[in-house]
């Protein structure tokens, strides 16, 4: 996104249940590639998958062919999928997920000229209390937010309270990625983060009904800090080694609270 703050798009009822349609196609999705991952199956293979489902459903893969100006080439996959202590953007590759693995799966894709895009992380077989908790709580972040929003709230009164409770389990808020509008396009205004400070609180905004954002808690066992993993700049990882967890919801401000378009309902 630009440098330069617009006004986030707000969308009529026929907009969000457009997205809606979206979001349910990228449930769909995340649900059977959920059912797939086990032991033995690579990455690769899931993308396979989706790339399929996108495509029999006359729908687009948004990440497919993303360029960014670190990148060394453009995203080659139609899912994101990021094991262990990747955190995002990870390439799917033939390294068969053990025993144990986390892997966070993200899809996105634009039906009928909009857009759905959610994620979630994937316990392998059985994983460590540790790797458990992570899930949990992360999820649980999401889930609060959802439940926290309302019209004419200040997202920095609901970022807090996604930090306070993955920092009160002893775990790390990601600051470098974030949320965003959704819409037309994948990323539109405003950012949305998932804590509170000086910086983001100068690009802090008012929920009002007809608002839609992508919200994604990225969340660390460790300390916070991430790198990208290797020169091709795009799969990001902890700088301390430790797992990573990835949840996210498309959803829309509305006179009630919120209505979530990911989830398939």
């Amino acid at each position: 996104m630009s440098a330069a703050r617009s006004k986030p798009v707000i969308k009529s009822p026929r907009e969000l249940d457009l997205m809606a349609a979206a979001g349910g196609l990228v449930c769909a999705i995340l649900d059977e590639l959920e059912a797939l991952a086990e032991p033995g199956v690579t990455t690769a293979e899931l993308n396979e998958v989706a790339a399929r489902r996108i495509r029999d459903a006359g729908a687009t893969a948004l990440f497919f062919g993303v360029v960014n100006k670190e990148a060394r080439f453009p995203f080659p996959a139609s899912i994101c999928s990021s094991v262990n202590c990747e955190v995002v953007h990870g390439i799917p590759n033939d390294r068969p997920l053990a025993e144990g693995d986390i892997v966070s799966v993200d899809v996105g894709v634009r039906l009928r000229g909009y857009c759905g895009d959610s994620a979630r992380t994937f316990a392998i077989g059985q994983v460590t209390p540790e790797a458990g908790r992570l899930l949990e709580v992360t999820r649980g972040a999401l889930e609060l937010a959802i439940e926290e929003i309302r019209p004419f709230v200040r997202w920095s009164v609901v970022a807090r309270r996604i930090q306070e409770r993955i920092e009160r389990a002893g775990f790390g808020v990601v600051r470098e990625f974030v949320g965003h509008g959704i819409g037309a396009e994948m990323h539109e205004e405003p950012k949305v983060p998932n804590y509170v400070d000086r910086d983001s609180r100068k690009t802090d905004f008012q929920l009002v009904p007809g608002m839609t954002l992508a919200i994604e808690p990225m969340v660390t066992a460790g300390r916070p800090e991430v790198k990208f993993k290797d020169r091709d700049q795009w799969t990001v990882v902890t700088r301390d080694g430790s797992l990573a967890a990835h949840f996210e919801h498309d959803v829309a401000v509305t006179e009630q609270g919120a209505r979530v378009l990911s989830n398939g309902r």
